[in-house]
């Protein structure tokens, strides 16, 4: 089970699902959303319309679209017009690893979930994401492969600081230090 962290545009990823940092209402805003909303097509949003509301931290999945992807898995982080907080980045995370889990899928890949529109910090949200990666790769999971890619340089250098500084962390213990 791999890791990996890749700068660009998370509507290219071939993978079996992108992760969406939606909202509670699913409505296909801006930001990352807007970006699947465009590349995917009208059909995502009409899927997301069927579906209907979601709760705060959960996640829903639909088609992809247009999308190299499968699917799409919407992560509700924060509520239409609201912000995102740990509690909710967490869940939504969680939530988005068991349904990809629970559908069988082997890859996926995750944005900065509400690093944008959402206002929560970069560095909290890599440190928060990776963690709740981890620790659902460490368990039963059908997931091989969970990307992050990142728009942007400077969000790519946050998380891979964050990762690096893990490592360096796990062997220190590993060693007694």
């Amino acid at each position: 089970m791999r890791i990996l962290l890749e700068e660009g545009d998370i509507t290219a990823a071939e993978v079996d699902a992108v992760v969406n940092a939606a909202n509670t209402d699913l409505q296909l805003g801006t930001g990352v959303a807007g970006a699947i909303r465009q590349k995917g097509g009208p059909e995502i949003q009409a899927e997301c319309d069927r579906h209907g509301p979601i709760g705060l931290g959960e996640a829903a999945l639909t088609g992809a679209g247009y999308l190299p992807a499968r699917f799409v898995i919407h992560a509700a982080g924060m509520q239409l017009g609201g912000k995102v907080s740990e509690k909710s980045l967490r869940a939504s995370v969680r939530s988005s690893l068991e349904l990809a889990s629970e559908r069988g899928l082997r890859s996926l890949a995750f944005p900065a979930i509400g690093t944008g529109v959402g206002g929560f910090p970069v560095q909290r949200c890599a440190e928060i994401m990776l963690e709740e990666t981890e620790t659902h790769l460490a368990a039963e999971t059908s997931l091989e492969e969970v990307r992050f890619v990142l728009f942007g340089e400077p969000s790519y250098r946050i998380f891979e600081e964050v990762r690096d500084a893990g490592r360096i962390r796990a062997q220190m213990e590993k060693l007694g230090l």
